[in-house]
């Protein structure tokens, strides 16, 4: 279902008129996906999928974790996007999911704080130890 070109717009609205097993959309990154055909397949059971049908599961399909193969196939399956005026902003607008990406293994926290804290934690565990046992 994958399209070329630019994307269909599509309200939020029109999005939750699609909640059932006959017709289901969910919203992930301001993307919209027709999951329909993919119910019956879907790993986690069709349950889950009709529970964002209708609604935004980007905070469910990323709480997950899905590997790099389910974000390939969920683009299979992308019919639109959700006009402009009511994007929302998330919280891995950023975050890039490509594996061979720096930005994948990101925590927001400098390089830096992977050597020092560590090497503070050290020094004050030794500090101690020299102190009172020593």
């Amino acid at each position: 279902m994958g399209s070329e070109g630019p994307l269909r717009k599509i309200t939020r609205k029109e999005v939750a008129e699609h909640n059932t097993v006959d017709s289901a959309w969910t919203i992930i990154s301001n993307k919209v996906y027709d999951v329909t055909t993919f119910l019956q397949e879907h790993p986690g059971g069709l349950e889950i999928l009709l529970e964002q049908a209708g609604e935004d599961g980007t905070e469910q399909f990323e709480d997950v974790g899905h590997s790099g193969d389910a974000r390939q196939t969920r683009e299979t399956f992308l019919i639109g996007e959700i006009v402009e005026s009511e994007w929302r902003k998330y919280m891995d607008d950023n975050k890039s999911w490509d594996p061979k990406s720096p930005e994948y293994y990101n925590d927001k926290r400098s390089p830096l704080e992977y050597i020092v804290y560590p090497l503070l934690f050290t020094a004050l565990i030794a500090a101690i130890y020299y102190m009172f046992i020593a």
